[in-house]
């Protein structure tokens, strides 16, 4: 498998497109799919790395949940973080570790990186002092968010960071139309046609649920960060960073 091609998914979709996964389809147009269909997407990715190496503390742990191919963890790795400081990446597609495995196996060997199959709302986080979630939070069922939240809370110490990258909505709702159109006029720019922009929003309904800006930042509070602030946004995809 390689994730080097055309996203052309839905270009040939008639009717139900069926219900959007990260399958072994969708990880083989992954880097096409996600930079021509997020806007910003690579800016946030090297700040990424960035931000963690700003926050990461020696012979602590960075999590990446949902990490998919391994993009921030390379710019984590990149950045130039503390040697002593072991890369975690977590993902719930076996197609996504897998070939995860591949596009990061050019690493330097001293480069403490793991990658495990998991649900993120499974796993045990401890001794870390970054946690990354890029676009991953909105995939994961409303009502287990807060707990998720608090949890990544708790295995932090004060002055770690996490950084959150979401899709939102907007209010009041003429905004989150205008948002939703320039949003589509980018896909639109990047090649897509309308028959595939729409069976692609189709698909992903009830699977991706946005929410507000406000939403995430009270959320955050209430876990006990003690500020957070969105540090990026592009028409309705913004990238919050969180400190506890």
């Amino acid at each position: 498998m390689t994730s080097n091609h055309k996203d052309q998914i839905y270009a040939d979709t008639l009717g139900d497109p069926g219900l959007f996964t990260f399958n072994e389809t969708v990880v083989g147009v992954f880097p096409d799919m996600i930079n021509r269909s997020v806007p910003g997407y690579a800016t946030v990715i090297a700040m990424t790395g960035l931000l963690a190496s700003r926050y990461a503390r020696p012979n602590t742990r960075i999590y990446d949940l949902g990490c998919s191919l391994g993009a921030s963890l390379r710019a984590v790795a990149n950045a130039g973080v503390d040697p002593s400081c072991q890369l975690i990446g977590i993902d719930n597609s076996a197609a996504m570790i897998e070939e995860a495995r591949v596009t990061l196996a050019d690493l330097p060997k001293e480069i403490d990186i793991s990658l495990d199959l998991a649900d993120i709302a499974d796993i045990d986080i401890a001794n870390a002092s970054v946690v990354i979630m890029n676009y991953t939070l909105q995939f994961v069922p409303v009502e287990q968010r807060d707990t998720l939240m608090e949890k990544i809370r708790a295995a932090l110490q004060p002055g770690d960071a996490l950084i959150l990258s979401e899709k939102i909505s907007l209010s009041p709702r003429v905004m989150d139309h205008l948002m939703i159109n320039l949003h589509h006029d980018f896909k639109r720019a990047q090649g897509y046609s309308d028959l595939e922009i729409a069976a692609k929003r189709q698909s992903l309904e009830n699977v991706l649920i946005p929410e507000t800006r406000e939403k995430h930042r009270q959320r955050l509070l209430d876990a006990g960060f003690s500020h957070c602030d969105c540090w990026f946004q592009c028409f309705n995809f913004v990238s919050f960073i969180a400190i506890a």
